[in-house]
């Protein structure tokens, strides 16, 4: 069975840090676009950062510019987000998911193929 399973996300402060993990289950993570992105209540999908596994080339949304690094370990087949400098507007439902076209680099989330359950982040005082 081809899966996700992410884990990270909680309660933080602003200012504060956390990590999510995206670990593939059923395939490789090899020659895909991997993204994540998020949800918030009464916005659109936007896609946070993304990564070719392909040649490791990244993307990051304007928003969290200098405060997200996306990163991949091909041996654990996992996927990560360091998320640093934590705004109350980053909270939201982050998702992962991979897309076989490695050019969709965030572009365009409807076509992405393989999704994760999602996992909370809440940035408040």
């Amino acid at each position: 069975q081809l899966q996700f399973v992410e884990s990270g996300g909680g309660l933080v402060q602003p200012g504060g840090s956390l990590r999510l993990s995206c670990a593939a289950s059923g395939f490789t993570l090899d020659y895909y676009a991997i993204g994540w992105f998020r949800k918030a209540p009464g916005k659109e999908h936007e896609g946070v950062s993304c990564i070719s596994s392909n040649d490791g080339s990244t993307y990051y949304a304007d928003s969290v510019k200098g405060r997200f690094t996306i990163s991949i370990d091909t041996a654990k087949n996992t996927v990560y987000l360091q998320m640093n400098s934590l705004k109350p507007e980053d909270t939201a439902v982050y998702y992962c998911a991979a897309d076989r076209d490695v050019f969709n680099m965030c572009i365009r989330y409807w076509e992405y193929d393989y999704w994760g359950q999602g996992t909370q982040v809440t940035v408040s005082s």
